[in-house]
């Protein structure tokens, strides 16, 4: 089995969002390996020289922690999405192993990103979770295939709401943003709905 993951952001010397992360990553080791809670803070030692800088965090475990990796943060830039189109993915634990969301992300055309579609349900991209801005509020898919982090967090803070959103759904939006452990609501990819290069128009 591949090992799973946990990406925590570290800036300015700290772990952020560890409520959520610990969370995640306790749930997965209380239901793939029956293993009790451990606080990732207590095992993540920080390097001195990372005090004033963005990086990602990666811990790579199974029934243990197998490795602790520091590495710079680098946004990618992200202009236009492709809905692709996969009944049978299943992304529910963070596994280090992405093959499958590698070979989706192929298709996406000279898209920047993807969006999963998952039997006519809007799901996920390959970098996070995604919400919709319908003029009022912002919506996130109530079947993502990862229940990620932040989406957990803007959740509880009442910043977003769930909502079952399908393909044909999609016009009715505004915009479309990504979330992840580094995309807030304040600084995260926000695209015009109509960037999606093969989104059907509605028939009038």
């Amino acid at each position: 089995m591949s090992l799973l993951l946990e990406t925590i952001k570290i800036e300015n010397g700290k772990l952020l969002n560890m409520v959520f992360h610990n969370w995640r990553f306790n749930q997965a080791r209380r239901e793939l390996f029956n293993l009790p809670e451990i606080d990732l803070e207590q095992v993540i030692s920080i390097p001195d020289d990372l005090a004033n800088i963005t990086y990602r965090c990666r811990v790579l475990y199974d029934q243990t922690i197998q490795k602790v990796e520091f590495i710079p943060y680098q946004t990618r830039s992200i202009q236009s999405l492709r809905l692709v189109y996969d009944d049978i993915i299943n992304y529910a634990y963070k596994y280090a192993n992405r093959t499958h969301l590698n070979e989706l992300f192929k298709k996406r055309g000279n898209a920047d990103e993807i969006i999963i579609v998952k039997k006519g349900l809007i799901t996920d991209c390959t970098i996070g979770n995604l919400v919709f801005y319908d003029g009022e509020k912002w919506l996130t898919p109530e079947q993502p295939l990862l229940a990620g982090t932040q989406r957990q967090k803007l959740l509880s803070e009442g910043q977003i709401k769930q909502a079952k959103i399908t393909e044909k759904d999609l016009s009715n939006y505004q915009k479309v943003g990504i979330i992840n452990a580094f995309y807030l609501l304040d600084n995260m990819p926000s695209l015009p709905i109509n960037k999606i290069n093969n989104l059907t128009k509605p028939t009038p």
